[in-house]
């Protein structure tokens, strides 16, 4: 009799922990069921940046793209004023995206253009400054707040030529940082080197 309660006992121990481990097994598949369709509805959710357009199309045969140092500006620091060496200083890198139109692309370059403007709506972007609309037009647009601005954004479109994105990375910047960067540009002895696969989208 005594072995009849002991294997019952060991029965029903055995069944609570198999009830133990199903409960256990149906945890694991809930948190991987919800960890997979978080990374979906994440991956879903991800809309495009100016980054990610350049690392997209950067090998496209319509498009020329650039890195461009600093060394591309060839100024006597001396005659600088303070806002520009601080500008300068804050500056990183530039880099360039340009589509280049002609007589078979004419559908692209609208597509293309239009992509770039949208992405530019985004709430990451903010747009400083805009000139023009419509078949010739530009833009000045940042990442960050005003006081910590880690990234400019110029856009430009020239309906018989194309359009170029540049992206001007540093740190620190301001918008006061951008206009005299534009300035110093303007008045420095570029470097045409680094600028030669633009030549041909510039003509």
């Amino acid at each position: 009799m005594k072995s009849k309660i002991m294997a019952t006992v060991r029965f029903l121990g055995s069944g609570h922990e198999l009830r133990k481990n199903n409960f256990n097994v149906m945890n694991k598949v809930a948190l991987y069921t919800a960890l997979l369709v978080s990374l979906f509805l994440t991956g879903c959710n991800s809309k495009p940046t100016i980054q990610s357009y350049f690392v997209e199309n950067s090998d496209k045969k319509d498009f020329i793209v650039l890195d461009v140092a600093p060394s591309i500006i060839n100024i006597d620091k001396t005659k600088l004023s303070a806002e520009q060496k601080t500008a300068l200083a804050s500056f990183d890198k530039m880099n360039v995206l340009a589509f280049k139109l002609d007589k078979t692309n004419k559908a692209q370059f609208e597509t293309e253009s239009n992509k770039v403007k949208e992405i530019l709506k985004g709430k990451e972007y903010q747009e400083l400054m805009k000139y023009g609309s419509g078949k010739d037009a530009a833009s000045i647009s940042f990442v960050g707040d005003e006081n910590n601005i880690s990234e400019f954004i110029l856009y430009g479109k020239k309906e018989d030529n194309g359009f170029a994105v540049v992206r001007i990375l540093g740190k620190d910047m301001n918008p006061n940082n951008i206009m005299n960067i534009l300035s110093i540009l303007k008045s420095s002895n570029i470097d045409m080197e680094q600028l030669k696969p633009l030549q041909a989208i510039m003509k």
